[in-house]
């Protein structure tokens, strides 16, 4: 009675401790009959289950099949992998066999199906033997390369055509590889793919075994592993033996030529399917980088000098191109990164990070210059779901950065929608605002800095638009220049500002003199000095109250601008250079060309008191006028301390915002003009 109980007790224990386990779990037990087979004495729902329909027959046959499985007389044993025949259908089980009774024979078996991962082994063979088989088989060379740039694998015809034994070049650097001035495109290549985005690259040059270089058509395809990119194939051609036509159509049709990067097109297409494929919760920010007063760095050194430097702007950005970080050129002096996945916070110290890296200086023939950068950004979901509308605000939010000092970054915010029209909706509105009287002249005042006399002024531009109110004039004059109408424009303001000069002499007001920016395309006119001249003998004002303001780029041709400036001095007018020191002009000019005031740029002004280089800088500048009996203004000052080491360099005149801003002509009427007294 003990052992019987005991048995029964053994057998209630590991039925329980199975069903606790998991009652899904195919269970049975069987005891040895007399006929040395055994018979099923139990059977779970679990394992009726996979006998459907359940018939009596089913399950002696599977007894059958266990009964092999239980010839042993250790407690217990686990068999691997078993194939059990049910009802016509294959299987595969794990089963885990327990003695329970050694006297009488009972068995508790537990089958686990492995049905599943034996066809999901077989799946995933049949898609590695494809994968193999397009790999070796190919008859274009091709080469796994890691995140790392190690190379991985090559098929056979690579080892053929570049003659690499394979064993010697797995875990090598692919870079080895490459020719010193195939480098700098291939790795920009490879930073793209490893984006997520198949690109390409044409006329590498690759190293052969024995010592010289293939050209080379190369596809970068990425590696994706659960969404994840581990790597890459690059699929090779020899462009010496043909040239795809088709091929470097596509090639051109996705990069820029310039700088390799992806170009507008691709940005657009990259930027739609990455909108379309983002997943709930996520964030991708549109940030577009504009260079500051690019213009100027061709206009004065010339084209190709401008595109080196964008090469090299372009190196320093890609820096920046990750898995997260996606690089094209806009257009001519205009990036877009689209960022994926990055918080606001994120985005601003990337977004710092690239202000940064763009301050470094740069060289090109032995030479440094700067050049920095203004960013805007809008952000998905929260200023826009579409791709348009992400690039147009990300478009506002650069004109607010330049509009505001420039060297900075801004977001989109809802208000800068009806400040920044679309460039051709404003040019129609532009051409009618002489008409619709929206211009207006505002006038800064230029301080003596000994006497804190105001004598001065600087005449500036103002748009203020019926339809969208204040239109800044970093949005609407290079327009005008662009479009032609800045002549136009031009006329407009010399007129205006000769009209309140005369107004002013009538009045008996004491004399100043009004400052007036003139337009590298209004400079270079043949007529430009018998213009003046005329608005001078039909206002019947002093040629020295007006100021004529040109900068360094409009003095591209020598022989023109000095013809042009000596016409200016024989009337009488005074003559100012804008903006000195970032021209990168020879200094030879200063002392060739009737020149009577130096502007110091405000980018040497500003932090000054805190940038012992801008101080020495504006410090020498001042000296080097000083000395060629040049007068000198400084530009931006809005701090005491600038104030004091301009004095402390005998800099004569000051404007900036310390001072004044830009006001009406009435607020200079009420504030500096006052009767001479007799």
């Amino acid at each position: 009675m003990h052992n019987s109980t005991n048995k029964n007790i053994a057998i209630s224990d590991y039925l329980i401790k199975v069903i606790k386990e998991d009652s899904n779990i195919p269970t049975l037990l069987l005891k040895k009959d007399g006929q040395n087979g055994f018979a099923v004495i139990y059977v779970n729902d679990a394992a009726t289950s996979i006998l459907q329909p359940f018939e009596q027959s089913s399950l002696e046959e599977l007894s059958n099949q266990l009964q092999t499985l239980l010839v042993s007389n250790e407690k217990y044993k686990f068999h691997q992998n078993i194939p059990f025949n049910i009802q016509k259908q294959q299987y595969k089980y794990d089963v885990a066999v327990m003695l329970l009774n050694g006297i009488e024979m009972v068995y508790g078996v537990t089958m686990y199906d492995r049905t599943k991962d034996e066809i999901e082994r077989n799946i995933l063979k049949r898609y590695k033997d494809k994968y193999l088989s397009l790999f070796n088989n190919n008859l274009d060379p091709i080469i796994s390369v890691c995140e790392n740039g190690n190379v991985l694998d090559l098929n056979v015809i690579t080892s053929k055509i570049l003659g690499y034994d394979p064993k010697i070049l797995v875990g090598q650097p692919i870079e080895q590889l490459i020719e010193e001035n195939s480098m700098r495109n291939f790795q920009l290549m490879v930073k793209q793919t490893l984006t997520g985005y198949a690109t390409e690259m044409q006329n590498c040059l690759i190293l052969h075994d024995n010592g010289h270089y293939l050209p080379m058509y190369i596809k970068a395809i990425p590696i994706e592993i659960n969404n994840n990119v581990s790597g890459l194939h690059l699929v090779l051609r020899d462009t010496a033996a043909e040239s795809d036509e088709q091929e470097q159509l596509y090639y051109l049709a996705y990069h820029d030529h310039l700088t390799g990067l992806w170009n507008r097109r691709a940005l657009k297409e990259h930027l739609r399917d990455t909108l379309v494929n983002a997943e709930p919760g996520s964030e991708i920010s549109v940030v577009r980088i504009d260079l500051d007063r690019f213009k100027m760095i061709n206009e004065s050194l010339g084209y190709n000098y401008g595109d080196e430097l964008l090469k090299k702007i372009a190196d320093r950005l890609g820096l920046y191109i990750d898995k997260s970080n996606n690089l094209y050129r806009q257009s001519g002096d205009e990036f877009v990164f689209i960022v994926i996945g990055k918080t606001r916070d994120e985005t601003s110290e990337f977004a710092e990070n690239i202000l940064i890296e763009l301050s470094k200086p740069l060289y090109l023939d032995h030479q440094e210059y700067f050049v920095t950068a203004s960013i805007g950004i809008s952000m998905f979901p929260y200023d826009g779901k579409k791709m348009d509308e992400l690039l147009i605000k990300a478009d506002q939010a650069l004109y607010i950065a330049k509009d505001r000092g420039r060297a900075h970054y801004r977001y989109y915010q809802e208000q800068m929608n009806l400040a920044f029209p679309n460039d051709a909706l404003m040019e129609s509105h532009l051409r009618r605002a002489i008409e619709k009287e929206e211009f207006s002249i505002h006038y800064q005042p230029q301080v003596n800095l000994v006497t804190g006399e105001i004598n001065s002024f600087e005449a500036l531009l103002r748009w203020n638009n019926r339809k969208f109110g204040y239109v800044s004039p970093l949005n609407f004059i290079p327009l005008a220049e662009e479009s032609g109408m800045i002549m136009q424009i031009g006329d407009w303001v010399l007129e205006e500002v000769c009209k309140q000069l005369k107004y002013w002499q009538e009045k008996g007001y004491r004399p100043v003199r009004i400052a007036v920016n003139i337009s590298p395309k209004q400079f270079v006119q043949d007529n430009f000095a018998v213009k003046i001249h005329e608005k001078i003998q039909k206002y019947d004002i002093k040629p020295s109250s007006l100021e004529v303001e040109i900068t360094e780029s409009a003095m591209t041709d020598m022989q023109d601008t000095f013809t042009t400036l000596k016409e200016l001095k024989d009337i009488g007018v005074v003559i100012s250079i804008d903006d000195f020191g970032t021209g990168y002009s020879s200094l030879s000019y200063l002392k060739k060309y009737p020149i009577d005031i130096i502007k110091i740029d405000q980018s040497f002004i500003k932090d000054m008191e805190l940038d012992d280089k801008n101080a020495a800088i504006a410090t020498t500048i001042i000296q080097l006028a000083h000395s060629l009996g040049m007068e000198v203004i400084a530009e931006g000052v809005e701090k005491d301390r600038q104030v004091e080491i301009l004095k402390s360099a005998n800099c004569q005149k000051a404007q900036g915002y310390l001072f004044s801003k830009p006001v009406p002509i009435e607020n200079i009427n009420e504030s500096y003009m006052q009767p001479i007294k007799s």
